[in-house]
Formats: structure tokens, C-alpha cells, sequence
């Protein structure tokens, strides 16, 4: 690990002034420490931000839920009017990493983690995405089986945060803030697939800080659930998700988002799966065909066809729980 200043921050303001010249944000430190240890990034400076009590706070209102990027996994898992109203937040907070890791991960911090690719974690490994160090993606003819099975044909990493699949799913959105004031971005544009830069995992550019993150209240009648599944039984990296709201009518189902998480570079909607459920009565058959639906673009590497037949599991098994027609998955990881 690199020689590093740190910089211990109590202002927004105090924060902003300190991030140049190569600095990185350090909130709770998981994923940034990893990435110290492993040699991908050597900042020359860390701005702990995790002081910064502007920063902290979740507040449900009349106009929907306003959450400090500081908000812990653990206190949004934990929140009653999450867990009541965003519910897939809920369960996608309180089933990742382990207790202790959710007690010190931050919500910014999760929807900013980096891929989890071994072959970019090892420093042994050229990358594409290491500032071009290789042409090749060797996930594309190596070892695959954890990777992307959708959009994977520049770069088959997979996005490994679980609250940013419910996040777009409920039409979420980020305030970013820098010298030059505040902008909102919505979840739907927060990501960069690997075609657009292979480099820039979101729209967060140099001296930004994530200030904010906003959910819009549902619409009356709104249910959500996330799930996830992996090798272990219970804490792991998962090798299928899925996040469902429905704007329910009895069993009628009015409007629908369905987002995936680890299939491909970034959480993707399936418009094909919410297709297939606006507008119909939720039952296994409907739920069953909106999960075939959203694997018949999926194009599996070497290794991991087995992927495509875990998401139409997790996808129908998640709307049946979204609907209030199943009980939580036992065979569910987290």
C-alpha cells in the first residue's frame, strides 16, 4: 500500500477544498481499502467525509424519502418507514456483506463500489479498464463463471452493489455537489456502461461528493421486494438479483420495474419482463414468463450458462414476493 495524507473533514465546503491533485473520498473505507491493498488506486490523499454530519440523517416525507449518502446499510435496513414503504431498499441493505461490514458501509459508498472482476483485483492482470492496459477482456475466455451474461461484449464485469438495483427500480436520484454548485442525476443515467468509457464507472466527475440520494413517495398501492441468491447460504456475492416494484390493484398489476443486478456491467431494467406484467393479473404463470422474458437477450459466457436459468428464478420468485403472493426465498442468500 502506498504512503497517503489524510485529511479529516467536518463541511461539505472543508471536504470539496481538499479533493484535487488525486485525492479519493474515503466514507466507511470497505471498498477503498480493498482497492489500496490490491494496488488499484494509490491516492496520494484521503478525505475522510464520515464526519460530516450533513451527510448523515434518512428522513421519510410527504414527498418520499431523503437519505444522507453517510445513511449506514445497517440503520437503512433497520428504518421502519423503509422497510413499510421502500421495502426492496430494505431488503437490499439488511442482506448485504455481513453485519459488521453493514454497519460501517455507507449507502454512497455502495452505489460507488467498483466491479468485483478478479481480473480487475489482480494486479497480475492486465485490464481494459486499468487506464488501457490491455486490449483484452480475459473474462471473455477465462475464468467467467461469476461475470456478466447481458451487455457483456466490451467488458464483462459485473456491478456488485445491491442497494443501486431497488434504488432505479424506484426511479431514485443522486445530488451530486462540487465548487460549482448542485446538480440531481437520476439513477437511470448514474451508471456508464463499459461503451461509453471503460474508464468512468458513473456520471461522478472530479471534485464531486454525492450529497444526497432521493426516492419519490410510491403511488398508493405499490409493493417491493429484492432478493438475491449466490453459493452460500448466507453472506456472499450474489450470482443472481433482482428488485421488483408493482403498483398493485388486488392482484391486477398497473405498472411495473423490474431491475437486475449482477447480470450485467450496470443494473439494467428489464422492460421486456415489466411488459409481460403491466396490466395482467400477478400469478406464477405471469411471473414465470416475465422471467423468461427478461433472459432472451442474454448472451452467457463459457461458464456461466447457469446464470440465465438463476435469474429466471430469482425474477419469479421476487415478483410473487413483491405481490404478497409468496413468503421470502429460504434458498435466498444475505
Amino acid at each position: 500500500m502506498n504512503k497517503f495524507v489524510f485529511v479529516d473533514c467536518k463541511t461539505v465546503d472543508e471536504a470539496l477544498g481538499q479533493m484535487s491533485d488525486g485525492a479519493i473520498v474515503k466514507a466507511g473505507g470497505i471498498d477503498l481499502l480493498d482497492l489500496m491493498k490490491d494496488g488499484i488506486v494509490t491516492p496520494p490523499k484521503l478525505v475522510n467525509i464520515r464526519n460530516i454530519s450533513s451527510l448523515q440523517g434518512i428522513t421519510a416525507g410527504k414527498d418520499g424519502l431523503h437519505l444522507g449518502p453517510l445513511s449506514t446499510l445497517s440503520e437503512i435496513a433497520a428504518h421502519p418507514e423503509i422497510q413499510k414503504n421502500y421495502t426492496a431498499l430494505a431488503n437490499a441493505a439488511g442482506h448485504a456483506a455481513t453485519p459488521q461490514v453493514r454497519n460501517m458501509a455507507t449507502l454512497g459508498g455502495n452505489i460507488m463500489q467498483r466491479p468485483r472482476c478478479w481480473y480487475f483485483r489482480s494486479s497480475e492482470f492486465d485490464c481494459k479498464k486499468k487506464n488501457g492496459a490491455s486490449d483484452d477482456c480475459h473474462a471473455h475466455t477465462g475464468e467467467n463463471q461469476y461475470h456478466a451474461i447481458m451487455n457483456n461484449e466490451t467488458c464483462a464485469m459485473v456491478h456488485p452493489s445491491s442497494t443501486a438495483v431497488p434504488l432505479l427500480a424506484m426511479n431514485a436520484q443522486v445530488e451530486l455537489t462540487s465548487k460549482r454548485g448542485k446538480r440531481t442525476v437520476a439513477m437511470s443515467e448514474f451508471y456508464v456502461p463499459p461503451e461509453k468509457s471503460l474508464i468512468n464507472e458513473t456520471v461522478v466527475q472530479p471534485g464531486e461528493l454525492i450529497t444526497g440520494v432521493f426516492v419519490p413517495v410510491p403511488e398508493p398501492g405499490t409493493r417491493s421486494a429484492y432478493q438475491k441468491y449466490g453459493e452460500k447460504e448466507s453472506f456472499d456475492w450474489p450470482l443472481a438479483d433482482a428488485g421488483v416494484v408493482l403498483v398493485m390493484d388486488g392482484t391486477h398489476c398497473r405498472k411495473a420495474w423490474i431491475v437486475l443486478g449482477v447480470a450485467a456491467p450496470t443494473p439494467i431494467r428489464s422492460t421486456a419482463a415489466e411488459a409481460v406484467l403491466t396490466g395482467k393479473t400477478i400469478d406464477e404463470a405471469t411471473a414465470r414468463a416475465a422471467a423468461s422474458a427478461a433472459m432472451k437477450d442474454a448472451t452467457p459466457l463459457s461458464q456461466n450458462g447457469f446464470k440465465t436459468q438463476l435469474f429466471q428464478t430469482a425474477i419469479y420468485r421476487t415478483v410473487l414476493l413483491a405481490a404478497g403472493q409468496m413468503q421470502p426465498d429460504p434458498s435466498a442468500i444475505g
